[in-house]
C-alpha cells in the first residue's frame, strides 16, 4: 500500500509502482494517489486530500478525515505485506500508528522536513517504521545518529528527466524549436494557485512588453481543480501563455528561465539547469508562525543543499512582478551569475549519480516483505 498527499509525492508512488510491477509482476498495489498512480497499475482507493498553512487547511478537513478513515478501514481488510508513507506527515504518522499496531511492516520514503521544524518527529518516525528512504544526502545522517535504520536512494524526479529529450519535451508541448520559453510554475497546493497566480499574470504583462519575444509555459498539476481558477487562467491565456497539464519538466527542459512556487519543482529545475527565481506567498499569519518554528535560512531545496543563498527567493511581498522582473534581468544581463547558477546546480546533480531511487526503494520493500529476487 502507497499512501502519497500531493502531486509531487503521487509521481514517487507511481515511478515506485511500475518498478514493483516490474520486479514481482503479480504484486498488488493499492493506494492513496491519483491518475499517475492509478496509469502505474495502483488500485486507488482514495484521492489526493492535502492541505498546507495553518488556515488553509481548514477548508480540506472534511475530505481529509474521509480519506484516512477510508485508509485504515483498507488496510485493515487487506492487510498489506508492506505500507509506504510519503511524506505527509501528519496524515502518515496517524497511519503508521496502526499499522504498527496491526503488525504491518512500514517503509517512511521522502522524509518529513525534519530538519526545518519539530526535529523530535524523528524520534515518533523512529518507534513506528522499520526503515526511512530518504532524497536529501543529508537527511541520512540525521536518522543513523537515533539508531533508525535510513538510507539515501537519490530522487525519483531524475529519472523522468533522465528519461526526457529536449525533442520529446517539445513535441510534449507543442513548442517550437529555437523559440524562447519562460517557464511558470505556481505549485500544486490550491493556496499556492490563490496566491501566486496573480503575480505571474502581473508578470507576463511586464515581460511581454519588455521582452517581446518570448513564450511562456504553465504547467498545472494533474490533479488541480482547473474550474476553481478558470478566470484567472483565461485571462493567462489572453495574454499569451500556453496554460498545460502535467508535463511541468518538459516546460523547464525547454525554457531559459523559470519562475518557480518553493518546492520539488525548484529541484527539478536544478536537476535539467535551468535558471530560476523562486516566489512564495501565505496569509500574513500562516507565514509569521512559520517563521517562529521553522529552523532553516532559505526554503529552497537547493540553498539548503548547498548551504547558501544560490537562488534568489522572493517571499511575501517580495514575491510581486516587479522584483521576479529584476531577478529576471538579472539572470538575463549577467553571464558571470548565471554561470555561477549553473555550477552551482551541477555540484547538486553530482551528488545524485548513478542513484536509482524507485528500483532500489522497490528492492528495499521486497526485503521487508520477503519476497525474494
Amino acid at each position: 500500500m502507497i499512501i502519497t498527499g500531493e502531486s509531487s509525492g503521487e509521481l514517487y508512488g507511481a515511478l515506485l509502482a511500475r518498478a514493483l510491477k516490474d520486479s514481482w509482476p503479480d504484486a498488488r498495489v493499492l493506494g492513496v494517489g491519483g491518475e499517475k498512480m492509478k496509469e502505474a497499475g495502483v488500485e486507488v482507493f482514495a484521492g489526493i486530500a492535502s492541505a498546507f498553512g495553518a488556515f488553509e487547511i481548514i477548508t480540506s478537513l472534511k475530505k481529509i478525515k474521509e480519506t484516512f478513515n477510508k485508509t485504515i478501514d483498507t488496510m485493515r481488510s487487506v492487510m498489506p505485506s508492506v505500507v509506504v508513507l510519503i511524506d505527509y506527515p501528519d496524515f502518515n504518522f496517524k497511519v503508521a500508528a496502526e499499522a504498527k499496531r496491526l503488525g504491518i511492516k512500514v517503509l517512511y520514503y521522502v522524509s518529513p522536513q525534519v530538519w526545518a521544524w519539530r526535529k523530535g518527529r524523528v524520534k515518533t518516525i523512529g518507534r513506528r517504521v522499520e526503515k526511512v528512504a530518504v532524497l536529501l544526502p543529508f537527511e541520512e545522517a540525521i536518522y543513523r545518529e537515533e539508531g533508525i535504520p535510513c538510507e539515501f536512494v537519490g530522487h525519483p524526479i531524475l529519472e523522468e528527466i533522465e528519461s526526457l529529450s529536449a525533442d520529446t519535451a517539445r513535441k510534449n508541448l507543442g513548442a517550437k524549436e529555437g523559440a524562447r520559453y519562460l517557464a511558470l510554475l505556481p505549485g500544486s497546493r490550491p493556496h499556492e494557485l490563490k496566491n501566486l497566480l496573480p503575480v505571474m499574470l502581473e508578470l507576463v504583462k511586464a515581460f511581454r512588453a519588455e521582452f517581446p519575444g518570448y513564450g511562456f509555459l504553465l504547467p498545472l498539476a494533474p490533479n488541480m481543480d482547473v474550474a476553481r481558477f478558470q478566470g484567472i487562467l483565461r485571462e493567462l491565456q489572453e495574454e499569451g501563455v500556453t496554460v498545460i497539464k502535467g508535463n511541468a519538466v518538459s516546460a523547464l527542459k525547454v525554457s531559459e528561465m523559470a519562475v518557480i512556487a518553493s518546492g520539488t519543482a525548484a529541484l527539478q529545475a536544478a536537476f535539467l539547469e535551468t535558471p530560476m527565481v523562486v516566489i512564495y506567498k501565505l496569509t500574513p499569519l500562516s507565514y509569521l508562525l512559520g517563521r517562529l518554528i521553522i529552523k532553516v535560512k532559505h526554503i529552497t531545496l537547493v540553498n539548503l543543499m548547498l548551504g547558501r543563498a544560490v537562488v534568489t527567493e522572493l517571499l511575501q511581498s517580495k514575491a510581486n512582478a516587479g522584483e521576479v522582473m529584476s531577478e529576471l534581468r538579472r539572470l538575463m544581463s549577467d553571464k558571470a551569475h548565471r554561470d555561477g547558477i549553473l555550477g552551482a546546480f551541477k555540484s547538486i546533480k553530482a551528488l545524485y549519480a548513478g542513484k536509482k531511487p524507485s528500483l532500489r526503494v522497490a528492492g528495499i520493500i521486497g526485503e521487508m516483505a520477503g519476497w525474494g529476487a
